[in-house]
């Protein structure tokens, strides 16, 4: 029995840790080609803002629709082997 307890305690320590790791890692930013706009992305909620500061100092952001996909590449034709 105190073998499961044990484990029991081990896993919510796990899952709180993780928890909270989510909650403090919520935002990921991306920087435009210009210095005074950049994307914000809220990876809970998949949330994605376009934030603009045309001076040093508060950002304002306003929530996008996102189209297409990051990345998006043509894929290549497989080329036949020798």
């Amino acid at each position: 029995m105190p073998t499961l307890i044990g484990a029991a305690m081990i896993a919510a320590a796990i899952l709180l840790s993780t928890l909270i790791n989510a909650i403090g890692n919520r935002y990921v930013g991306f920087e435009s080609p210009t210095e005074e706009s950049a994307w914000l992305v809220d990876r809970l909620t998949g949330q994605v803002y376009k934030c603009h500061a045309p001076q040093p100092g508060r950002a304002s952001c306003e929530a996008e629709i996102p189209t297409g996909s990051v990345g998006d590449r043509q894929k290549r034709k497989a080329e036949p082997g020798p």
